[in-house]
């Protein structure tokens, strides 16, 4: 019985690959085993850097928080601490939002927990 290969599953799985690779440097967009590598590298950081994403937004909020609540003389816990004792919820994103674009609507948001 001659063998089987699935030579067109074969080949749509290099092309997949190779368009992937396309704008890679030198061999990574052209050697298959190069490519294939380079590829599955690229695919390992996005999943890992979709999540880094979210923590490395969350710490720029909370910088931005902490700068503009030292402006009207508090730190970042404490303000977070009385917008939650006040059952005041804006989330990190809105309030570094306000505390960068709308100093004047921060203070007042400072001013009703203080």
């Amino acid at each position: 019985m001659p063998r089987s290969v699935n030579n067109v599953a074969s080949r749509a799985r290099r092309k997949r690959v190779l368009k992937m690779a396309r704008g890679y440097f030198g061999r990574r967009k052209n050697v298959w085993t190069v490519a294939k590598n380079a590829v599955e590298k690229a695919l390992g950081y996005a999943y890992r850097d979709r999540r880094a994403k979210k923590r490395n937004f969350r710490a720029l909020w909370i910088t931005r928080i902490n700068a503009g609540a030292r402006i009207h003389g508090m730190s970042y816990s404490q303000l977070m601490g009385k917008l939650h004792a006040n059952s005041i919820e804006l989330n990190r994103k809105v309030l570094a939002d306000l505390a960068m674009n709308h100093p004047e609507a921060f203070k007042s948001v400072v001013d009703r927990v203080k």
